[in-house]
């Protein structure tokens, strides 16, 4: 995908997994929404079969997640409409709870 297409999709990654956050009164939540600007790092998680198994492995974590799917937008060759799993936001998690699955990961 494009740089400002990734950029957008990184955006709601961290947007709505906040939000989902807040809503379901998930440990840390508040105290992460009151910093200013708080922590975020982009990492690249892959194509979108490993991005859902990230997903599943947080669940069992009990770490908070939001998948992001893009939908009816069009970039060829890779974005024509159809929903596409774009993105995986994660948390708020404070460090010491950051597995080290996701420390393997390459920075974006």
């Amino acid at each position: 995908m494009s740089t400002g297409k990734a950029r957008a999709q990184l955006g709601h990654a961290f947007t709505d997994t906040l939000l989902d956050a807040l809503d379901a009164d998930a440990p840390g939540a508040a105290a992460y929404a009151a910093l200013r600007p708080g922590t975020k790092i982009c990492l690249d998680g892959g194509s979108g079969d490993h991005l859902r198994r990230i997903a599943m492995r947080l669940d069992a974590l009990g770490i908070p997640k939001t998948l992001i799917i893009d939908r009816d937008h069009v970039e060829l060759p890779d974005f024509d409409g159809s929903p596409t799993l774009t993105a995986l936001g994660v948390g708020p998690v404070s460090r010491d709870r950051v597995p080290g699955f996701l420390r393997n990961l390459k920075l974006l």
